[in-house]
């Protein structure tokens, strides 16, 4: 081996081993402790072995609940909330007045308390006894009846999780996304202009190429983002998620660990694992996607 090779690889021999032993080994971990017999802290009993623990969490109801509350959340807010940073990012660039303070503004929610702005929105769309709310207010504005967004029906409550989450979400890429369009040339700007290229045409042959390679970054931080979603939904509804019928996959984990029950871990290692799975493979299609339309 050439002492430059063995000074590399004794340049990278603390990442190895911090990634080896901070990643690598819990996963390897989980996944054992996936296939083994579970135990049951409360009831002092084994159960299960093997398979029978996905099994179980792939035919609990508690689980597909949550896997169908977090793959709406993943499709709705990915798309959404990247789309209106880019909007955003695009009329913060195009302004010099004030610019700097509405980044500000924009930043904002990024660096607010979860739980906080969590019982912002509680106050803003919760229905109690002596109040309908603001957004039930302004509701009746428009001749709309009240609904109760945090403990009425399915619909009202996940789209108060999905406004929720691209609210808290999208200062992130307002600010990635303001620095991407800042980064471009502006010599393949006045090249269009010359030729007369609309607008239109500027943004999608032009801008969106230049910067795809951190639209396609923000796409692939925001599904793993979502896919891991759980502070948000106990902010808004309580720390008993299955009781509201809003609990998300990282949730029922959680549950399976720390619940009522008295915790099974093998239970929640097989989520946990599932939810690996999930992951690795919708990062993977999105690589190959890429691959055809991201330029670096």
């Amino acid at each position: 081996m050439k002492k430059q090779t063995l000074r590399a690889w004794l340049y990278l021999l603390p990442a190895i081993l911090f990634l080896g032993f901070f990643l690598v080994y819990p996963l390897i971990d989980v996944f054992v402790y996936s296939m083994e017999e579970g135990y049951n802290f409360a009831s002092q009993t084994y159960f299960g072995t093997g398979f029978y623990n996905y099994s179980y969490v792939l035919h609990d109801p508690y689980f597909l609940q949550a896997v169908k509350n977090t793959f709406l959340l993943v499709v709705i807010t990915v798309p959404l909330s990247t789309g209106f940073a880019l909007l955003i990012s695009l009329a913060l660039s195009s302004i010099k007045a004030l610019r700097d303070l509405y980044q500000t503004v924009f930043f904002l929610p990024y660096v607010t308390n979860t739980l906080a702005v969590g019982m912002v929105f509680m106050v803003l769309f919760q229905k109690t006894e002596y109040t309908d709310g603001l957004i039930n207010l302004m509701l009746h504005w428009f001749g709309a009846g009240p609904v109760d967004f945090i403990s009425g029906p399915y619909w009202a409550k996940m789209f108060v999780l999905c406004f929720y989450t691209i609210w808290v979400v999208m200062p992130f890429k307002i600010l990635i996304l303001t620095s991407a369009l800042a980064s471009v040339n502006p010599d393949y700007y006045k090249a269009a202009k010359v030729d007369g290229t609309s607008k239109t045409r500027i943004f999608w042959k032009i801008t969106v190429p230049m910067i795809s390679p951190m639209i396609f970054y923000l796409i692939i931080t925001g599904f793993i983002g979502a896919f891991k979603s759980y502070s948000d939904a106990v902010a808004l509804f309580g720390t008993d998620l299955n009781a509201a019928g809003m609990n998300t996959i990282v949730g029922y984990v959680y549950d399976m660990l720390y619940g009522d029950s008295g915790g099974f871990p093998s239970y929640a290692s097989a989520a946990a694992i599932l939810l690996f799975v999930i992951v690795l493979t919708i990062t993977c299609i999105n690589l190959l996607v890429s691959k055809k339309h991201v330029h670096y």
